[in-house]
């Protein structure tokens, strides 16, 4: 008799839970955060999916196809685009006449028309880097054997066909194959004739210049310490005048030495005849890469396209930008990470400790969280306005007028440069930082703290022995943001040392060594420049991709080396964590 009744508030029980509203249950909370999860992880990796795509299929050799329009154009390019549009009546109106009512049938017939972008380059003879065909524009369309895709040291991209090759202004090879073996044969040594001819230009001509601009700038420096008539600078006139012939012969046979090497070059040249007939001589060491687009094979292909992100990873970049490597750029971003974090971790883990350990709570301590934590939400191009003002501005024209005011009207330090930079993205960041070393200091158990008082320990032995080695992982943390923002910021580094182009690196084999004043290259102003400031976009956008992919590249290899000395300090002390 006793089971009838347990078994009624069970019963109850149940009706009670189904009566319960499902969202006092959190299911409803469970899927909208899990969704919310979801569709944040789906837009990462569909952002970071497009760009690898993008990025990876840039140096894809394609084919070169000949198309032959209705007007008898014809044209030589590489596929770069196919889609479906509604032509204008302003299209029509450029067939000829007897095409125009078949054209206008046809697309009527099929809803609309298929078109295509082709890559037609040959821009000193075209006036054109792309060029869109509708189907019905063409009268024909083939894949010729000897389509040969140049890529040259200046001018862009040229299409054609290998018609001879010139030796001394005399033809010595009359047909695409024999123009082509003479081409391959002469190739390498006209590339290494260049390279040396660039390696003296570069390096032999810039340390004599560089010797006469020092003693010019000691005769400079004697006027300005000692006057104008003083025998200071009267020694320094006489010691660049004795210089002076020795440098300039010197000067000269560099100077003679490379125009022997070019003029050996200017003496090979294929030649190449466009689509429309049209002939043009290329000097073989004009010549980056060419290949015949239709004969590769599929080990061919894949050679090319590692050879051209292997010139991109290290090569110096040519024609605007646009094409070359950004070895530069590369070089650039990662020196001026690492140089502010260097920066902006000693200040931010001090800071906070001031503000954790030392500072009493009150109104002053709770007024300067409050500015740090404003301050991370300031624009960064703020940061630049400021640094161009504070840095450049006052004080790099304060070092050059102590330091360098030899060369003054020019400035050394009072310009954008690679430690204004470095500064103004450590000033930048230095929100992140202590915030991040606040939290981490916070986290140590205060019975550490206490053991060690009770050892016998004052408070800085606290600090640098029990607090800050197990805070370090959330201090490597605070530098891991600190890394991820500045290495990505573009619109400080347009004002306070990005440039289009930077000759020189900040690190040389020249006496200082280390150029901290000089002008660099960074990976985030050269997409900026490639995507807005080209000559052509549409030729550019390759690029762009490739050089974000090349960017996010370096910002995650720069986060996994911070993880993984944070990984060690945390394994380092885990035993020892309460």
């Amino acid at each position: 008799m006793s089971k009838p009744a347990e078994a009624k508030p069970a019963r109850r029980e149940r009706k009670q839970r189904q009566r319960t509203a499902l969202s006092a249950h959190g299911e409803p909370l469970l899927w909208l955060t899990g969704g919310a999860m979801g569709t944040a992880l789906l837009m990462i990796i569909g952002l970071l999916a497009f760009v690898v795509v993008q990025g990876f299929g840039t140096f894809l050799p394609g084919r070169l196809v000949e198309v032959t329009t209705v007007q008898g154009q014809r044209w030589l390019g590489e596929v770069s685009l196919t889609e479906l549009y509604q032509p204008e009546e302003r299209v029509f109106a450029a067939l000829p006449e007897v095409a125009r009512a078949a054209a206008r049938d046809r697309v009527q017939a099929q809803g609309g028309s298929q078109r295509r972008m082709l890559r037609v380059e040959n821009y000193e003879l075209t006036g054109e880097h792309y060029k869109w065909f509708s189907d019905f524009e063409l009268a024909g369309e083939r894949e010729p054997e000897w389509a040969v895709l140049v890529e040259r040291r200046e001018g862009g991209r040229f299409h054609g066909y290998p018609s001879h090759f010139l030796f001394d202004g005399e033809k010595v090879a009359t047909t695409p194959a024999e123009a082509w073996a003479r081409y391959e044969a002469e190739q390498d040594p006209s590339a290494r004739r260049h390279e040396q001819a660039q390696e003296l230009e570069r390096e032999e001509i810039g340390a004599v210049n560089l010797r006469m601009e020092r003693a010019r700038l000691a005769v400079r420096k004697a006027e300005l310490e000692h006057g104008a008539e003083s025998p200071e600078r009267a020694a320094a006139e006489a010691q660049r005048q004795t210089l002076a012939p020795a440098l300039q012969a010197e000067y000269d046979a560099i100077g003679q030495r490379i125009q022997a090497l070019r003029k050996e070059n200017l003496r090979h040249q294929i030649v190449f005849t466009t689509a429309d007939g049209t002939e043009k001589a290329i000097p073989v060491s004009e010549i980056v890469l060419a290949y015949p687009a239709n004969q590769l094979t599929f080990l061919d292909r894949i050679g090319i396209y590692l050879h051209r992100w292997g010139e991109f990873l290290v090569d110096d970049p040519r024609e605007s930008n646009s094409e070359g490597g950004v070895f530069p750029a590369i070089f650039g971003t990662v020196l001026m990470t690492l140089v502010m974090s260097i920066l902006v971790v000693p200040f931010g883990v001090l800071a906070a400790l001031y503000l954790r350990e030392y500072a009493k709570p009150g109104l002053l301590v709770s007024f300067v969280r409050i500015a740090v934590n404003n301050l991370a939400g300031v624009p960064s191009i703020v940061f630049g306005v400021f640094g161009l003002g504070f840095f450049c501005y006052a004080i790099g024209t304060s070092v050059d007028e102590l330091l360098f005011a030899e060369k003054l009207p020019n400035p050394t330090y009072g310009k954008g440069g690679m430690l204004w930079a470095s500064l103004t993205l450590a000033l930048l960041t230095l929100p992140v930082v202590i915030v991040a070393t606040e939290e981490a200091l916070s986290a140590v158990p205060g019975s550490m703290r206490e053991g060690s008082y009770a050892c016998g320990a004052s408070k800085w032995q606290t600090i640098r022995r029990i607090v800050l080695p197990r805070a370090m992982p959330g201090i490597m943390t605070g530098m891991i943001l600190a890394i991820a923002r500045g290495a990505g910021e573009v619109a400080p580094l347009m004002l306070v040392g990005a440039a289009k182009l930077a000759p020189e690196l900040p690190l040389d084999l020249h006496f200082p060594y280390i150029h901290p004043e000089r002008s660099f290259l960074h990976l985030g102003f050269h997409i900026y420049d490639l995507g807005f400031q080209s000559q052509n976009s549409e030729a550019a956008k390759p690029m762009v991709y490739t050089t974000t992919l090349l960017l996010i590249g370096v910002i995650v290899i720069l986060n996994v080396t911070a993880i993984i000395v944070r990984g060690k300090l945390r394994r380092r002390f885990q035993s020892t964590h309460i």
